[in-house]
């Protein structure tokens, strides 16, 4: 049973690395840091766990130290990291929302943004050294856990920062959706006018991924708090009581951790693989992500199947019907608009620089061409008896 709950661990862990992986593409190409910090810190957490679970599977002996150190740090600021990333990419929502127009990000938002989502978390993580009552901790199947003073000072320092940051982001959430659904007719005519590529469809999207994450990041950090400090605040006395034999190691066995802790620690570690989850189901099934897979699809098959992209099938209709060009138009007394026509063969002179293309298409749309010449499918026996659609038409032509 021990070996099967590690392994379970350490696979759940390494799946979710894998998941936060899957939308890295277009979220790089889009250069958005508040995404691109969520995948970072989620995967980073996924793997140093899954790492963890194999080490010390069954077992708490004191291997790889260095690795510890480096691990303990990383959990210490992605519990920063990940609702300082959910604040900032509410902060961006809100704006949005707001100013009903995309603001445009300068290098100060960006500065700001790394800073956020970045540059915090690392200042938490040095910050852990005041309150680090010793080098780390080994927990048998999780591996190595930070170490911590628990006190008013660890509160402050360390806990805290990451409370205010969920209560922040639920906040904005809370604003920013107030403020699209009271304007949300407006918001869908501005996208529609501005053929801005943030839809209503990708912005709901974002808003209700941004609003679960945040939740549930506030539930897990509740949780933690409440299992971190449920048995009180130790006194502080000075800096070298608290950091007396500082490169001690301390070990728990899981026959010496109490029923109750041991269950919190299971809901902790879960949570991150349960976040990856979240953040890939939430952008695995959207359009971007099939286009995504489709390119993917192509890649493989080209190189590694060496397989030859088939070739487009050309339109039908228009291998049917020829070009026509417009020889001459004019009007009928009765206000009927004709047109004459003739095969490329049969003029005289030089070509017009502009004519019908007889289709089957019932489209009847006009429509313009990368060349100078324009294009409409317009049958060369249609006859129409209003001269003003003749107009727009011709208007079109001519629009270049």
């Amino acid at each position: 049973m021990p070996g099967a709950l590690s392994s379970t661990l350490s696979a759940s862990a390494f799946l979710g690395s894998a998941l936060v992986l899957v939308p890295l593409p277009w979220h790089w190409r889009a250069r958005n840091i508040p995404t691109l910090s969520i995948i970072a810190w989620l995967f980073l957490c996924n793997l140093t766990f899954g790492i963890n679970a194999l080490i010390w599977a069954s077992n708490v002996n004191i291997v790889v130290p260095v690795w510890c150190d480096m691990v303990t740090k990383l959990k210490i600021g992605a519990t920063v990291g990940l609702p300082a990333c959910v604040l900032c990419l509410a902060l961006h929502l809100r704006a949005i929302a707001s100013a009903l127009d995309p603001p445009k990000r300068d290098r100060r938002h960006v500065i700001m943004d790394l800073m956020l989502c970045c540059g915090l978390p690392v200042t938490i993580m040095a910050l852990h050294y005041v309150v680090q009552g010793h080098r780390f901790d080994i927990m048998e199947d999780f591996g190595c856990r930070p170490a911590m003073y628990i006190s008013i000072q660890s509160l402050l320092l360390v806990d805290l920062p990451s409370v205010v940051l969920s209560a922040l982001a639920l906040i904005c959430c809370g604003l920013t959706l107030f403020s699209f659904f009271r304007r949300r007719v407006v918001f869908a005519r501005m996208v529609k006018d501005t053929n801005s590529p943030l839809t209503t469809g990708r912005f709901i999207r974002l808003m209700t991924m941004t609003t679960v994450l945040g939740t549930w990041n506030a539930l897990v950090i509740g949780v933690g708090m409440w299992a971190t400090y449920g048995d009180g605040l130790r006194p502080w006395t000075s800096w070298s009581d608290v950091h007396s034999n500082f490169s001690r190691i301390q070990v728990y066995p899981l026959d010496s951790i109490p029923n109750g802790v041991l269950l919190v620690m299971y809901l902790l570690w879960a949570a991150v693989p349960i976040s990856s989850g979240l953040f890939f189901g939430f952008f695995a099934f959207g359009e971007d992500s099939a286009k995504e897979y489709g390119g993917w699809t192509k890649w493989i098959r080209r190189k590694v199947f060496r397989q030859r992209p088939e070739p487009r099938p050309k339109d039908k209709d228009s291998l049917d019907t020829p070009s026509l060009y417009a020889h001459s138009l004019g009007t009928l007394p009765d206000g009927l608009i004709y047109s004459s026509w003739r095969q490329p063969s049969e003029m005289s002179g030089p070509v017009p620089s502009y004519y019908f293309h007889h289709s089957q298409d019932s489209s009847r749309r006009a429509s313009r061409a990368t060349t100078p010449t324009s294009v409409i499918n317009f049958s060369p026996l249609e006859r129409t008896t209003t001269s003003d659609k003749f107009a727009q038409a011709h208007n079109a032509f001519w629009a270049i």
